[in-house]
């Protein structure tokens, strides 16, 4: 590990208001979130911005949780992929579907709308080259979803890659509930 992780008997008041709150949403307080505790008015906003994600908005959490999980494959984040293929599996994604995300096998999969496949494509893209989106994929985009469909998207990738890239750079490791899990998705270290 790069940094510590700040434990709850370490917390100041502030990094215990977002502990709770992380913690009452996802039955665990995370090693992402403890990092946090060495920055906690940072902490406080990537809270409140991760629940403001991991629900149902202008697209479905589901769909979140697709753009999530290949934007953090992508990155090779093994935490991120390993927490949400457990979140995606809690909300009911199949599993034919979370493996269909490895690489390019969502192209042809029957698991996945055209509309979704489009959001797929970006989400490479943006993890590629952000500049340089096609007219073709922007076409696509648009022919399946809504303006404010593509900024959610276009948010939850973005922001998952950054979050993937943040969690790595600091080393932050799964916690022991996930010991022995081994992924769908390939991730390479």
């Amino acid at each position: 590990m790069a940094v510590s992780y700040v434990e709850r008997e370490q917390a100041n008041t502030e990094t215990l208001a977002f502990y709770d709150k992380a913690e009452e949403r996802f039955q665990a307080l995370l090693n992402i979130f403890k990092v946090f505790g060495h920055q906690p008015e940072y902490g406080t906003v990537f809270t409140d911005m991760i629940m403001a994600i991991l629900k149902d908005g202008v697209i479905d959490w589901q769909t979140k949780e697709l753009l999530i999980l290949k934007a953090t494959q992508n990155n090779n984040c093994q935490y991120c992929v390993v927490q949400h293929e457990r979140v995606s599996e809690m909300l009911g994604i199949p599993g034919e579907k979370i493996a269909g995300i490895d690489g390019d096998k969502y192209k042809t999969s029957p698991h996945f709308t055209d509309g979704e496949k489009a959001l797929m494509d970006l989400t490479v893209q943006i993890g590629e080259d952000a500049n340089h989106v096609s007219e073709a994929l922007w076409e696509r985009l648009h022919k399946h979803w809504t303006e404010p469909q593509i900024v959610d998207a276009v948010f939850v990738i973005t922001t998952y890659i950054a979050v993937s890239k943040f969690g790595d750079a600091l080393g932050v490791k799964l916690e022991p509930m996930f010991d022995g899990v081994q992924p769908m998705l390939k991730v390479d270290h």
